[in-house]
Parts: structure tokens; C-alpha cells; sequence
């Protein structure tokens, strides 16, 4: 049995910690919490993620106030999830940045995020009396960028599609310090329910390629020494690619969702069931995985009917605490309306999100894809990956990463000939 609300005995916000990862990198993260980063320049802070609501926001201002009085230059969100994001204008920030990909999830599906978060992490959003409006960044980027916080710089790139389609990463190369978003965990099991998971262990590549001496997760303990990072990155891709080829072993043999459920559970369980949260992912993770083996390349809206759906899927399977409803506090918005998608009939699924999925790429077009990402990086896009040694070294610059100062990314020129693994190895320690 398993649980789709979040019944852990941890109360959020409890045993916090502050830890310096470098010099001037801190990690804040405490139970039940999403973590956020802090990175202090001479002229200033910037903030990697802005916690779930305005009091927990505060909790992360108090301790960098215990440090500092410097003001907060720039909150950077990796991504759409408004556990990491509704708190951001707390730290009154001048700038709220993330990826134009996320500003349209934001757009598209924040407001039902905010409802089914609520929803699910009731003790967490507790202190929220209503809906509040969304997170809005107040500047996106496609690719990359550097900021200048005085004396030391700061790198934010979209290292392709992963937990979400927009995640950012950011990179302190002074510190060899990185804040990964949930593209990457230590102690918490993966959360894959907005994922692609085909493209994610391309994203852990590339973070990889930095060799980060230290990197916060998402969620939970962060992780200092590069035997560690590893750890954490390789347990990241063991979860996603067992999870996705179960899913797709199962829909191979035309297995139902609540078999799929079953199966994949069993795949998982017994490198992963110790892992925070694992079974409360779990349903969400596995209707992922199942959606994109049969297809869907943009993952459907999670809204609270849809809850509602995965639940009675897998009745007598999944445990709940009590019936996803609607939370009942005054002021709630009303969630956009949603087409319920019949969970017991996979080919109608398909058939009725085509439209959607042609929907969201059409809005998407004129932003950064996965191939013309790695085409800016110098990487082989799909059509060339059997000629690349999968366990070569990224071929990255500095240059190849890091915007001009008109704000536009360069592109990598190709080296022509067999790069050597020394040669590889001196381009990544430029990029340190």
C-alpha cells in the first residue's frame, strides 16, 4: 500500500540546516521542504529557489541575515513547482529569473499546480488562507546566462528537458559549487510526474561534465566531494531509467495502468523504497512513465480531477488519507477548466492529448529545443548519438556556456578531428 497524499510524520519546516557547500554557496533545507540556495557576491545575493510559501521564505531569510546584510540582487527558479516558487518575493529580490520554458508552465498549468500542491502537501501550504496569484518570473532566458554578482560569477543554464521541460541549473565555478533543482536527489526519490524521461539522463550528463565538488538537490541532504555528487547524480539516472523501461516493458505487453503500477513498484523497490517520499511519488511517477511509453511527449496537467482519476485507477492499491477534494478555505480561486481523461482506456488517451501535445509544441517552437541546445554546446543531437562513445567527456567551453554581454548565446564552433581524453579534460577544467 501506498500513499498519494503526503502522510509523513515530518512537520515541515522542522530541523533546519544552513551549510556553506563553498565559499559563499549555503544550502538551506529542513523537513517536508523544497531546498534553497544562496549565493553571496560583493554586491549582492542570489537566491535559487524561494521556498512554498512567504513564512517559510522567512525562515531562509533570518538565517541568511545571521550572515549578512547584503541585499538580494536575483531569485532564480528552476523550475515550476510552486513548492520551490511562491515564497520567492519575500526576499524582495530585484529579479525573479527563470527559462522562458518555465514562464509558459507557469502560464499553462501554476494555477492548478498551487491547487493540487495544496492538496497534496496540506501541512506545508497550511499557512496559505487562499490561492495566491503565481510566481511570475520578471526575466527568462533560452539557454544560458552569467550574472555578475561582484567579484564572483554566477552561470544559469537550461541543460535540457528533465524533471520538468524548463529546468535551470545554476553553476558557481569559483566555489566548483552547483544547485541542481529536483533534476538531481540524494536522500528523496525522484518526483517524475511533469518528467521526460527519455532526455533526463542527458541533462545529469551535462551536469556531470562540470564535476562539481559539491551540489544541492532539490529536496534533502546536499552532498559535498565529488564521490559524493557522483553518488547522488548516478542514483538520479538509475531511478529515472528503471523506472521509464519497466513502464515501457509493461506497455509493451499492453499491461494496464494498475498492473504498470504494480510492476514498476516491484522494479523500484528494492534499490529505492528507502528513499524519502518513494511511495508517495510513486502513483504520480508511474502515470508518467506509462503516459510517455505510450507516447505522450508533454506531460498531461495534474489537476485535482485527474488526482482523483489516478486514485480510482489504482483503487484498492493506493492508500489516502482522505479523498482529494477541494480545499475548502475562503478565497480560493476556481481551477481552469480541465478534460478528464478516462484512465482505463489507453488508446482514447492518446487520441484525445495529441491535440494538447500539438498545442504545447506550437507554443514552445520558438524557444530553445533539446537539439538546438546541445547544437550550442557542440553535442551530437539525436541522429548523431551512435557515432559519440556515450562515456566520452562533454566537449564544453566556457564560451560554449556562457552568454555575451548583448545578452546572446554563442555558439560552439566544431573542432574538427578525434578529440583525446586529455584534450576533453583541460576544456573541462576551463570551464571550472
Amino acid at each position: 500500500m501506498v500513499e498519494i497524499l503526503n502522510t509523513s510524520e515530518a512537520v515541515p519546516g522542522e530541523n533546519e540546516r544552513f551549510e556553506e557547500l563553498g565559499r559563499g554557496c549555503y544550502a538551506y533545507s529542513a523537513d517536508g521542504c523544497s531546498n534553497t540556495g544562496v549565493i553571496v557576491g560583493e554586491r549582492g545575493i542570489l537566491i535559487v529557489d524561494g521556498q512554498a510559501t512567504p513564512s517559510h521564505a522567512d525562515k531562509v531569510l533570518k538565517k541568511i541575515r545571521d550572515i549578512t546584510d547584503k541585499p538580494v540582487k536575483q531569485v532564480v527558479l528552476t523550475h515550476f513547482h510552486a513548492e520551490n516558487t511562491l515564497g520567492s518575493w519575500t526576499f524582495e529580490p530585484g529579479e525573479v529569473i527563470s527559462s522562458d520554458l518555465t514562464r509558459r508552465m507557469i502560464e499553462t498549468r501554476g494555477i492548478e499546480d498551487i491547487h493540487v500542491s495544496r492538496e497534496r502537501f496540506r501541512t506545508l501550504f497550511a499557512d496559505l488562507s487562499a490561492i495566491p496569484a503565481v510566481c511570475a518570473p520578471t526575466m527568462t532566458i533560452a539557454s544560458s546566462m552569467t550574472i555578475d554578482l561582484g567579484g564572483r560569477e554566477v552561470r544559469l543554464m537550461h541543460l535540457g528537458r528533465g524533471h520538468t521541460m524548463g529546468d535551470l541549473v545554476v553553476w558557481v565555478p569559483d566555489s566548483s559549487v552547483i544547485f541542481a533543482g529536483d533534476l538531481v536527489q540524494s536522500t528523496t526519490a525522484p518526483y517524475c510526474g511533469d518528467a521526460h524521461l527519455a532526455d533526463w539522463p542527458r541533462a545529469l550528463d551535462r551536469i556531470s561534465a562540470f564535476r562539481p565538488n559539491a551540489l544541492m538537490p532539490g529536496k534533502g541532504q546536499s552532498v559535498v566531494g565529488i564521490p559524493a555528487v557522483t553518488t547522488a547524480i548516478e542514483m538520479t539516472r538509475d531511478f529515472v531509467t528503471t523506472l521509464r523501461d519497466a513502464a515501457a516493458a509493461c506497455v509493451e505487453q499492453s499491461l494496464g495502468l494498475k498492473d504498470t503500477f504494480n510492476a514498476v513498484g516491484d522494479a523500484l523497490a528494492p534499490q529505492f523504497r528507502s528513499k524519502v517520499d518513494f511511495e508517495f511519488h510513486l502513483p504520480f511517477n508511474v502515470a508518467r512513465a506509462y503516459d510517455e511509453a505510450l507516447g505522450l511527449d508533454q506531460p498531461q496537467v495534474w489537476t485535482r480531477e485527474r488526482c482523483a482519476d489516478l486514485l480510482d485507477a489504482l483503487a484498492g492499491i493506493v492508500a489516502a488519507s482522505a479523498p482529494l477534494e477541494e480545499v475548502s478555505n475562503q478565497g480560493d480561486e476556481e481551477p481552469q477548466a480541465s478534460e478528464e481523461m478516462p484512465q482505463d482506456d489507453a488508446e482514447l488517451e492518446v487520441a484525445e492529448a495529441e491535440d494538447e501535445d500539438q498545442e504545447i509544441s506550437n507554443e514552445i517552437s520558438d524557444l530553445v529545443s533539446d537539439s538546438d541546445f546541445a547544437a550550442s554546446l557542440g553535442m551530437p543531437i539525436d541522429g548523431d548519438a551512435e557515432e559519440e562513445d556515450e562515456d566520452e567527456a562533454l566537449d564544453l567551453s566556457a564560451d560554449d556556456i556562457v552568454e555575451n554581454d548583448d545578452d546572446e548565446p554563442e555558439e560552439a564552433s566544431s573542432e574538427e578531428g578525434d578529440d583525446t581524453q586529455a584534450d576533453d579534460e583541460k576544456v573541462l577544467e576551463e570551464v571550472r
